[in-house]
């Protein structure tokens, strides 16, 4: 069984791909969650406004194994309310209301998410084991 490698020019082609679908999902999770452009990039982990407007514009070759693992989350936790709140107006709300959950101590969810990338984890680990996924 003898199986040919994938041509690089295949590979560059699907992490493009990759790059521009998870960085459009992410745009339009934002105009969802009427997240402004300091949100925006801080679930990116991103510092410089140059890199988010030129990703907003034209996605990179590759992302980053951090903003891949961002765009994992924030999708996740997306798809994740979309299950727990049937009302679509609820579920993108939750994020920036205040929470009493402990994990949360007083927190909105976007608040929390905007601290770090294990926050983020967090955040999506609650959300699903809210629904029952664990």
């Amino acid at each position: 069984m003898n199986k040919k490698a994938p041509s690089l020019k295949i590979v560059e082609s699907k992490q493009k791909n990759l790059s521009q679908a998870g960085l459009n999902a992410f745009f339009k999770l934002a105009q969802a969650w009427a997240l402004n452009l300091k949100e925006q990039m801080d679930l990116l982990g991103l510092n410089a406004t140059s890199t988010y407007y030129q990703w907003k514009k034209q996605a990179p070759k590759e992302l980053s194994r951090d903003t891949l693992e961002r765009l994992s989350h924030l999708l996740g936790i997306y798809k994740a309310l979309q299950i727990l709140f049937p009302d679509p107006k609820v579920a993108d709300a939750w994020v920036k209301k205040s929470n009493q959950a402990p994990l949360f101590e007083g927190l909105s969810a976007l608040e929390k998410m905007r601290q770090s990338l294990a926050d983020l984890y967090q955040v999506r680990a609650y959300l699903d084991a809210q629904r029952g996924a664990w």
